[in-house]
This record gives structure tokens, sequence and C-alpha cells, in this order.
């Protein structure tokens, strides 16, 4: 499959640089001085791993902290597309002086390889997140979003369309979206979305294909799932096709495993959630919901770069939704743009209508009015971009 060629200074858009990883007190340094080294450990004491793994992980916790991006080994069967994925031009300088995007794309790709999930062994293939994504599928919380379906159930379809939309929007905070939607009052829901262009979305289920770029899994991944059998089981679309990575990814992005777990989560709970379950289940049978694994997908490069085949896959969708933070940077470029930005010119490569779903966990964001993000600063300064607590719906048709 032909990869895209990374270039080492794209040409940048005035007054939007790449986000770096160097520059203290950033959200982006934060990232890649605390919560890695605190990822490496808490994956290590989540497993069992040998001596073997173990050394591995010390030493990429050493390196990621106060070394240089190494190449993979000569084994790694994906070494070459690292290479021209960027790897040529930022193998041997400090994680912190290379685009953020790929020091920390490439962060969970060498994780990976420390505890050997892509080697000949007992370890290949073991998931070193599992055990925190099953337990976000397990809890109470999870319970009651779920009982919400049933409330949901009995209100005008409409009505549940928006519910499901904001309950994919906010990803485990789904109960809000279904319970704020059941109870007609939107204001609170409202006050926190920085954009909201969620008709013009709904306007695009019109009975064709629809394309899901997954982001994370467990009970995010759930409310994007139930979100499908609702645009299926109305015909609002013909036919869904959900994307996720081909390994593990981010702590927490889904895969085709983490699909499966959240059917049969699905499948075993009680009324409207159950039911839903086995009409996901069996359209995954039928086709009518196809689940992808493009090694893109894994790419810590923006979609600008996308190779011809996934090209062709979105542009034969009548929409795609971009689901989450991580894709949304990926979608726009991860560059320092102005706030107000139009989202429509910095998609404008996309071969076919995009939509955003995505909660603010990073520095990035683009297409808001002058007067939202004069709001939104003056209340909170630049709080507002990382904190998970506003949310945005884009779309460029």
């Amino acid at each position: 499959m032909p990869e895209p060629v990374a270039s080492a200074e794209p040409p940048a858009p005035a007054g939007a640089p790449v986000i770096l990883g160097n520059v203290p007190g950033s959200f982006p340094r934060s990232v890649l001085a605390e919560r890695h080294p605190a990822l490496i450990r808490k994956v290590r004491d989540a497993f069992p791993y040998g001596p073997e793994q173990r050394r591995a992980l010390d030493a990429l916790l050493k390196n990621s902290a106060e070394g240089v991006i190494e190449p993979l080994g000569e084994p790694a069967r994906d070494r070459e597309r690292w290479e021209t994925w960027g790897g040529r031009e930022y193998f041997g300088r400090p994680w912190f002086d290379v685009p953020f995007l790929w020091s920390e794309s490439y962060f969970y790709r060498q994780l990976l390889d420390a505890v050997g999930y892509f080697d000949p062994g007992p370890w290949q293939g073991i998931d070193p997140f599992r055990p925190f994504k099953l337990a976000e599928l397990d809890t109470p919380e999870a319970d009651e979003e779920l009982a919400a379906l049933d409330g949901l159930a009995g209100r005008p379809v409409a009505e549940q369309e928006e519910a499901l939309l904001l309950g994919s929007l906010w990803g485990n905070r789904a109960d809000l979206g279904f319970r704020l939607a059941a109870a007609g009052d939107e204001t609170a829901a409202d006050s926190q979305l920085v954009a909201n262009e969620g008709e013009m979305l709904r306007s695009l289920f019109a009975g064709g294909t629809l394309c899901v770029v997954a982001d994370n899994s467990g009970r995010e991944l759930v409310p994007d799932l139930l979100l499908i059998d609702h645009l299926l089981r109305g015909r609002r679309v013909e036919r869904a096709v959900l994307h996720v990575k081909p390994y593990p990814y981010y702590v927490s992005d889904a895969t085709t495993a983490d699909v499966i777990d959240a059917l049969r989560r699905l499948t075993a709970a009680p009324g409207a959630a159950g039911a839903s379950g086995h009409r996901l289940w069996s359209a995954m049978t039928d086709g009518r919901l196809t689940v992808r694994a493009h090694p893109f997908s894994c790419a810590p490069l923006p979609y600008a770069d996308m190779p011809d085949d996934l090209r062709r896959d979105f542009a034969e969708a009548d929409v795609t939704l971009m689901k989450g933070d991580l894709n949304y940077r990926r979608l726009v470029g991860d560059r320092r743009y102005p706030a107000t930005t139009p989202f429509a010119t910095v998609t404008a490569y996309f071969p076919g209508p995009v939509a955003a779903l995505r909660t603010l966990k990073s520095d990035v964001v683009v297409g808001l009015a002058p007067r939202t993000e004069t709001a939104l600063v003056a209340a909170e300064d630049q709080r507002w971009r990382t904190g998970g607590t506003h949310a945005l719906i884009q779309v460029r048709c």
C-alpha cells in the first residue's frame, strides 16, 4: 500500500505553527513529561510482565524523559512505514523538539514494543491497556447510562436522535445527553458547546453511507454504537462503516476487540440497550455495519496526508463523522491556529462531507465565533481548550 511521505517542514498557514512539546508550562510538555511516565508505571503494574518487558519499560521511561527518539528495531514489520511517516527526519532528536502529534504517537508505538505486543511469544497481541478499557464497561455509571435508554425510547424520534448525538459527543458523559434531551432542557448542554452545527449534521443523514472514525473504547464507544443503531434502524443511513485502530493506541482508542467487548456489553444488558446490541450484532453479520482498521489510523500525521485508498473510502461516504480529540487534531492539523480560523478552510482537502464531534482536550481549535472565543478567554483564560469541559459539533458539507 502506498504511504504518504511526511515533510519535515510542511507549509504552514499564516499564524499557525506546528505544535511542539518543548514550551515550558504548555499542555503538550505536560503530556510528554508527566502523563507518559505515569502511564508507563501504570502499565508496568497492570500485568505480571517478566524481567525483559520490565527492563524495556524502564528504558522507555528514561529515554522518553531524557533521551532522543530512536528507530524501531530491525525486526519491526512497520519500521519502514514509520521512517516514511517522518522518522528519517525526527530520529536522533529529543522527544520534546519534534511535532507533538508525532512524538505522542510514536511513544505509544514504542510502548507496544516494550511489552512485546508485536513479537512472537506469550505477550504477543496482549493489549496493555485492556484492563483499563474493560473496567470502564463494568461500572454502576455504565449501567445507569444504558438504563437511560429505556426512558428515551418513548420520546419522539427527532428527540431520540438529538440525545444520542449528544451522547456520542460527550462520550462517558453520555448520561447527561440522554437525560437532558429526555427532559427537554438543552440549556446546560448548549452552554458547554463552543460550536454547535448539530442540525446541519443531522440533515446529512439522508439514507446513504455513514463513516464513523471512532475515538475511545469502553463507555465512549458504546454511545457511538447506539447512534449508529438508531440511524440504521430508522433508515437515516443505509450502511455504516466504523473505522477503528489496527492495534492499541493512545491508551483507550478503540480496536476491533474493543468493538466486540462493547457489543457484548450491550447484548447482555436488559431493555432497550440489549435490543440495540442485538440489532448491531445482526447489522455486522449482514454487512450493514462494517468495521475497518486501516494502518493510517495510527499514523502520526494529519488526514491531509492520507493514502489514496483511504481517501476513496471517505469519498464514497455521504458523511464522515470524526470522533474525539485526536481525530480532530489530525483532521484540521495539529497547529496553533487562531481559534476563529474557518473549519471549512482547514478541512477543504477532505474528499467528502465531514463532521467533527469532539470534547476539547488539547490546544487545537478552529471555527469559533469571535465573541465565543472572547467570552471563553475572559472566563477561563486558555483552560477551556484542554479541560474536557467544552465540546463542539462542526460540519463541512
